[in-house]
């Protein structure tokens, strides 16, 4: 009987895991179930790009995953059950539900935006987190007249790069950028002057130490009791994790997030994978990994091999992967290349200017290219999977695995 692998997302990593599933283990042996509501990849990493007018590049899954031995399903997951080994999904044209039985489950159903429960966000801000936030900013922002405002809330990695994005995009436009700290205060010291001389050469107004309270229809009112002008207000203050996993018997943090070993295995049900911002994996000295594109990429590569792994009875590897360097986009013509130590610490090493920004331009292609092409550059022999063996599979394994992070 064929092992049955599901996996939940077509995100970076849930499309990364499958095709390197694909590409591990005979197609003979195993049925692997990519389940997606939409047909082709998004890459969320630029879509500050796509609210600010560019067009970028359609990769369908269904040319993505031709000939690799990996069933789409067009659906959106509905219900987990973990003691079942069932996962409820809609189709994506509504017209059905359905049960899909697994084995072995990935899941990767990611993140999207956190209003973060603040008065009037839901009712009236915009989120770059998901390609339908993305394109509703977009014609918001193709409708506003010279001169008007915009007011991005968060001075984050998402935060510095819509507000440079869309001031590039719209020097017309009064845009000004509301941080809770000091400006890029992670960075290193020529990080932030670097930063800080983009933003004024954008004309961006930067709200310092700032918290916003509230947001209404055409301005935010900041904790001190100002407040800022906001025809369009975008809010990137963070993320928050699907909460399909909470319905479920998984064991979870706080937030939400499924507790994983350095397999990125459940701690809780040894049948379950997670990767991505959906996971909870420790890193350098003990510290989370943080939500971003890069960390869960490598997450997704340590899962599928020590899925392939464990199928085949043979050793689990053991990743060990560390932190190189944060990647900022400052609009087209402009980038911050921040190296870092093993454990995030910012050093004083920083690639500026449009050398940088043809730097993350690379990264986001490099990212984009190694989904579109889910079974490439890697060894070409595939690991059988062996029969089941008397042992005690409930065991989770407690090696660390860390990663590294970008944008």
């Amino acid at each position: 009987m064929e092992h049955r692998i599901v996996v939940l997302g077509a995100g970076y990593t849930g499309a990364v895991a499958a095709g390197r599933l694909a590409k591990r283990l005979h197609h003979e042996d195993v049925t692997i179930t990519l389940v997606n509501p939409e047909p082709d990849f998004v890459e969320r990493v630029r879509l500050h790009q796509v609210a600010a007018g560019q067009d970028l590049r359609p990769r369908p899954f269904g040319e993505m995953f031709a000939g690799t031995g990996v069933e789409l399903k067009l659906a959106k997951v509905t219900a987990v059950d973990v003691d079942r080994k069932t996962v409820a999904v809609a189709a994506a044209n509504a017209l059905g539900r359905e049960e899909l039985a697994y084995d072995t489950l990935v899941y990767a159903l990611g993140s999207g935006w956190n209003d973060g429960g603040v008065p009037g966000t839901a009712e009236h801000a915009h989120e770059v987190s998901s390609r339908p936030g993305a394109l509703r900013l977009r014609d918001r922002l193709a409708a506003l007249d010279a001169g008007r405002s915009v007011v991005v809330v968060g001075g984050g990695l998402t935060g510095l790069e819509a507000a440079t994005e869309i001031a590039e995009a719209r020097p017309d436009l009064d845009v000004a950028l509301a941080a809770h700290g000091a400006l890029g205060d992670w960075l290193s010291e020529k990080g932030r002057t670097h930063l800080r001389k983009v933003m004024d050469g954008l004309g961006i107004t930067v709200h310092e130490h700032t918290r916003v309270d509230a947001v209404g229809a055409d301005h935010v009112t900041t904790a001190d009791g100002r407040t800022v002008p906001a025809e369009v207000t975008v809010w990137t203050t963070g993320f928050a994790v699907h909460p399909i996993a909470r319905a479920t018997a998984l064991e979870l943090t706080d937030g939400g997030r499924i507790v994983v070993d350095g397999t990125m295995r459940s701690v809780s049900h040894p049948d379950v994978y997670a990767v991505g911002d959906a996971a909870m994996a420790i890193g350098p000295d003990d510290k989370p990994l943080r939500m971003s594109c890069a960390s869960g990429v490598p997450m997704a590569w340590q899962a599928a091999d020590a899925i392939a792994a464990r199928l085949a009875g043979a050793e689990v590897p053991r990743v060990s992967i560390r932190y190189f360097q944060q990647c900022i986009s400052l609009g087209r013509k402009e980038g911050l290349i921040q190296f870092v130590t093993a454990d995030d610490r910012a050093v004083d090493r920083t690639l500026t200017g449009r050398t940088a920004a043809l730097y993350k331009e690379l990264i986001c292609k490099g990212a984009a290219w190694g989904v579109a092409h889910p079974t490439a550059g890697m060894p070409t022999r595939r690991r059988r999977v062996a029969p089941p063996q008397p042992r005690d599979l409930a065991r989770a394994d407690t090696a660390t695995a860390v990663t590294g992070r970008s944008a």
